[in-house]
């Protein structure tokens, strides 16, 4: 384990925001977690992965555990599928890039998406038509109370539309060290349901589509959409697409007929967090050194001199003016922390 005072957060946030850390931890392995958490009995330590769905609003004293533990190895395997055991230090989408160059399917649609793998279950992540929970066989986490390390199968981690226990009950509770996946090796099961992913393959003549070509078009709508955060600081979707029931809905559809919607369940709908937004004015709004994406609505971005705290009330703008005109409270998928 590495510690650092007054080390400079802004290359370790996707947002940019140039703020400051006090103690900072570089942890390489779930003995130095262990090892930390006997010495220092901190109990609001804030574990970071990416970076990429996190917003400092001032600077930091709180201690904070950097997690770099690396690491994918196959653990089992049959005919069918292969089980691969996964450091939470690894890079999102380096994983996937693995996976496809293995001809293992099942994190296709989930290319792109930045972050690190530890921070994948916690909102279980989830893109153009697959979540996941698909693909989650189970993960090792510590407990940050006891320092003990426990095992969570799927059914465990109660997920859910971007969220899980890790997000709910056990919030701040456990450091997850390590995710296994189980993924198909033969007869992939390729979903492109998602409408613009299948007008994607459409358009560039691909009937059968394999995990790559899935990977390539899931990459082509992404970066027609989404700001590169090396350019323009962003954590993607700043808030979660908020989910109704039948009723509301129907109330809403009378005051704006045009309303979209994607049906959930039989009794409730998502609404795009997007179009409420725009709806509201805020599409390409600029407010001072923050503001939304002019091609995204759902997107804050940072124009290059934003501070946290300047972001986050920008977002509160947001939120009001959501509620008040389709009284619908959004709620955020970024992380605030807060001193």
């Amino acid at each position: 384990m590495k510690t650092k005072n007054k080390t400079s957060l802004k290359d370790l946030n996707s947002f940019r925001v140039d703020c400051f850390s006090s103690n900072f931890n570089i942890i390489n392995s779930e003995k130095e977690i262990i090892d930390f958490l006997v010495s220092n009995k901190e109990p609001d330590s804030i574990i970071l992965g990416g970076g990429t769905n996190t917003l400092f609003k001032n600077d930091i004293d709180k201690p904070i555990l950097k997690i770099q533990i690396k690491g994918i190895e196959v653990i089992n395997e049959n005919n069918n599928s292969i089980l691969i055991s996964v450091g939470a230090g690894e890079v999102w989408d380096d994983l996937v890039n693995w996976c496809l160059t293995n001809n293992y399917g099942g994190l296709e649609n989930l290319s792109l998406i930045p972050g690190n793998v530890g921070s994948a279950p916690i909102q279980n992540i989830g893109a153009y038509g697959v979540e996941l929970k698909d693909v989650f066989e189970s993960c090792r986490a510590i407990s940050i109370e006891t320092g003990s390390l426990r095992i969570f199968k799927n059914i465990q981690c109660n997920f859910s539309y971007r969220s899980s226990i890790f997000k709910e009950e056990l919030k701040n509770k456990y450091i997850i060290t390590n995710v296994i996946f189980k993924l198909s090796k033969n007869n992939h099961v390729i979903d492109y349901s998602y409408e613009p992913l299948k007008n994607d393959l459409k358009n560039n003549n691909i009937l059968n589509p394999t995990i790559n070509d899935i990977s390539k078009s899931v990459i082509n709508i992404r970066s027609s959409k989404l700001p590169d955060p090396k350019l323009i600081g962003n954590c993607g979707s700043f808030f979660k697409n908020p989910v109704v029931d039948n009723i509301k809905y129907k109330k809403l559809k009378k005051k704006e007929d045009n309303i979209p919607y994607y049906k959930m369940s039989k009794n409730k709908v998502k609404i795009p967090a997007a179009w409420l937004i725009e709806s509201c004015g805020f599409k390409g709004l600029r407010d001072g050194n923050t503001g939304t994406y002019d091609k995204h609505a759902l997107i804050i971005v940072n124009h290059g001199k934003a501070s946290g705290l300047e972001i986050f009330n920008f977002s509160q703008k947001i939120k009001n003016k959501v509620l008040k005109k389709f009284n619908i409270l959004l709620e955020e998928e970024v992380n605030i922390i807060d001193n």
